[in-house]
């Protein structure tokens, strides 16, 4: 069984955005003291001096973040991937996007039959797509972002090419009812 610390550390790691140790308190299910004191811990144990790691806390939010002797190492990889060609897939997954949009990340799989975790991260850092927490599905959506737009000189998505015929395709909607309707048996 993971411990608490463990718990959180993973928590820490995927997210892409800073934690609020009340966010812990309630993903891990335990008392507040306990989150402050792993946190601590975690502090502790990651920034030293020969990590690549570390846990910066503000107020009451905590995230992972690169050593600051790392910066530039990290910011050139960051602007390799984030630069240059979409590949492909991230073409792929940005056009179901733009014309499925709002989209779950398990829609988007069931569409392209691949895991799309990567592509998704990618084009997130890109600028091209924003994820939308709904609290009522208990669900995150993704769709495009006013830069993507902006990029292809558009004002709105439905003035996307062919947009009407291609974001109600029938094939597409008949895939993600069966979906549903698999998932609810």
């Amino acid at each position: 069984m993971s411990s608490l610390k463990t718990k959180i550390e993973s928590l820490l790691f995927i997210s892409n955005k800073p934690l609020a140790i009340k966010k812990l308190v309630d993903m891990t299910k335990s008392e507040s003291a306990k989150v402050n004191e792993a946190v601590k811990e975690l502090i502790a144990e990651y920034n030293q001096q020969d990590k690549g790691i570390q846990i910066a806390k503000i107020g009451s939010k905590v995230q992972m973040i690169t050593a600051s002797e790392n910066s530039k190492f990290v910011k050139d990889f960051i602007k390799d991937e984030t630069t240059g060609e979409l590949t492909r897939p991230q073409l792929e997954a940005l056009t179901i996007i733009a014309y499925r949009g709002p989209i779950t990340k398990a829609e988007l799989e069931q569409i392209r039959g691949v895991n799309c975790s990567l592509i998704l991260r990618n084009l997130m850092i890109r600028g091209l797509i924003e994820e939308k927490h709904d609290k009522q599905k208990m669900s995150i959506t993704y769709n495009i972002t006013f830069d993507f737009l902006k990029f292809l000189g558009l004002t709105e998505q439905s003035h996307l090419p062919d947009y009407d015929k291609l974001s109600g395709d029938e094939t597409l909607q008949k895939v993600l009812e069966q979906r549903k309707t698999e998932e609810e048996k």
